[in-house]
C-alpha cells in the first residue's frame, strides 16, 4: 500500500483516499521515477532513470513520437504540453505527480460515472472505478478522449458562476484548433427580406 500520508496531502480533494490507493495500486507505479513508453500496443524497452534529470531526457526524447506514462500515477506526459522544452522536473517529484495525476483522473472518473448515471448503488461502484481505470489507461472511454474532454464537474459551475457578458467563457481543447468565428452578416443574409441583391438580373429578357 501507498503512503496514507502522502496521499492524504498531495491527492485531489475530490477524490477518497481508498480511490486514490485503489487508482494508484491498479494503474500506477510505486516508482516515483518510472518512465512507460509505448508504440501503439508495444511496450518500447527504455533504460531505467536513476534521477529526475534522467528520467526528463527520457520523456523529452519519446514524446512526440510514443506515448509516455511517468511516475507514480503514471501521468500521460504529453496531456498539456506542445513541445518538450515545456517539461518540468516537478512531473517526476512524488508529491506534484500525485496532485497532478489524481486530478485527471478525478476527471476521467467523473466522465464514467456519469455514463452510468452518477449511480450510489455500492454495487456498481466497483464498475465506475474500473472502467475509470482502463480509461486512464487507455485514454479513452466509449470511443471519447477522456483527458481532453469536458469535465462533467463544471457544468454544475455553470449555472452559478458569475461571468462577465462580454466575455464569454473558454472551455476549448488546447490541443484542438477551433474554427473560426461565425461572420456578423450570417444573420442579416439568412433573412431573405433583407439580404441584398447580389446579381442584377434587370437586363434578362430586354431586347437590344
Amino acid at each position: 500500500m501507498f503512503d496514507a500520508a502522502l496521499i492524504q496531502q498531495c491527492a485531489d480533494p475530490s477524490l477518497k483516499p481508498a480511490i486514490v490507493e485503489q487508482f494508484i495500486a491498479q494503474a500506477g507505479s510505486q516508482d516515483p521515477l518510472a518512465v512507460t513508453v509505448r508504440s501503439g500496443n508495444r511496450v518500447v524497452l527504455v533504460p531505467k532513470p536513476t534521477t529526475p534529470e534522467e528520467a526528463l531526457v527520457l520523456i523529452r526524447d519519446n514524446l512526440g513520437r510514443n506515448a509516455v506514462r511517468v511516475g507514480i500515477t503514471q501521468y500521460p506526459a504529453g496531456v498539456g504540453i506542445f513541445e518538450a522544452g515545456q517539461l518540468k522536473p516537478e512531473m517526476v517529484e512524488p508529491c506534484e505527480n500525485i496532485r497532478m495525476g489524481t486530478a485527471l483522473f478525478a476527471k476521467v472518473y467523473r466522465i464514467v460515472a456519469k455514463w452510468y448515471g452518477n449511480p450510489m448503488a455500492k454495487e456498481v461502484l466497483p464498475q465506475v472505478m474500473d472502467d475509470a481505470v482502463i480509461a486512464w489507461q487507455t485514454g479513452y472511454f466509449e470511443g471519447v478522449g477522456v483527458f481532453h474532454a469536458e469535465d462533467p464537474g463544471q457544468e454544475k459551475n455553470t449555472h452559478t458562476a458569475t461571468t462577465d457578458p462580454e466575455k464569454p467563457e473558454d472551455n476549448s481543447d488546447p490541443d484542438e484548433v477551433s474554427g473560426p468565428p461565425a461572420a456578423a452578416t450570417d444573420t442579416v443574409m439568412s433573412d431573405p427580406n433583407k439580404a441584398g441583391i447580389r446579381i442584377d438580373l434587370s437586363g434578362i429578357g430586354a431586347r437590344p
